[in-house]
């Protein structure tokens, strides 16, 4: 049975876990459930639509969806798979992070865990399960996580001003790009360029840039075989040191280490 067919089971026992992995490339829409989600994209990245915003699932790592909180997951290619264990009493189990969505590194052992239920693919798994046990004790593993909780936000903005600076910056992203040269390009002054990220993107234009150069990175480091010298160049940083500094601040991995991740 496919995710979306999958929907209408995942309320129907409110005390088990509902566990449902698919391969898909699809657009996946999931309406407000009664049950959290917790979610693993295997094979490559993905995007989760939530409250009005996009963002990024990076490689190699969760994300979670409180209850009553629809959303969209767009796949990144024919390749990813996404598992996903859906939880009632999560609060009760693992604590209070539930209570707000997040994206997260995931570990090794996560990842494991995450996989292993796939044996029990389309399956309830009750308190009376032999595997319910199993099934809480990853929850809990995953909520250590949330303390750090992170998101690659790219949100959206009708906006036509804006997005005409967003589409420049995605075109020129290799540049030295800053305020003063978008002043220049769009006949804008500086202040107002930065009053416009914060009122419609909830973003400085530093944070805009960095995590657009950052998305960029990572497609490219699971997409190519470029070298990392070269991405780092590619994205707008003429500095190695640099280019890796800034992206383990925001995914807690080394490009080297994420490299490494594809080619295992």
């Amino acid at each position: 049975m496919s995710f979306i067919a999958s929907i209408p089971e995942i309320d129907l026992h409110p005390k088990a876990v509902f566990i449902l992995h698919e391969k898909t490339e699809k657009i996946i829409s999931i309406p407000a459930l009664q049950k959290g989600q917790l979610g693993y994209v295997e094979g490559g990245n993905a995007q989760l639509t939530l409250l009005g915003e996009t963002h990024l699932i990076p490689v190699r790592h969760f994300f979670w969806i409180p209850k009553n909180h629809a959303c969209t997951i767009r796949m990144g290619s024919t390749a990813t798979v996404l598992r996903s264990l859906f939880y009632d009493n999560y609060e009760a189990i693992a604590g209070g992070f539930y209570s707000q969505w997040s994206i997260n590194p995931a570990s090794e052992l996560l990842i494991l865990m995450i996989a292993h239920t796939a044996k029990w693919n389309g399956q309830h798994i009750s308190s009376t399960h032999l595997h319910f046990d199993f099934c809480n004790a990853l929850i809990k593993l995953a909520s250590e996580k949330l303390q750090q909780s992170h998101s690659f936000s790219l949100p959206s903005t009708q906006d036509e001003r804006l997005l005409q600076i967003i589409k420049y910056l995605e075109k020129n992203i290799s540049e030295p790009l800053s305020l003063k040269l978008l002043s220049e390009q769009f006949s804008v002054s500086e202040r107002t360029i930065s009053r416009m990220f914060q009122t419609h993107l909830k973003l400085t234009f530093l944070q805009y840039l960095t995590t657009l150069r950052i998305i960029k990175a990572i497609d490219l480091l699971q997409k190519t075989n470029i070298t990392i010298s070269d991405i780092a160049y590619q994205v707008g940083y003429d500095s190695i040191g640099s280019f890796s500094n800034t992206f383990y601040a925001l995914t807690h991995y080394r490009p080297s280490e994420l490299r490494k991740k594809k080619q295992e």
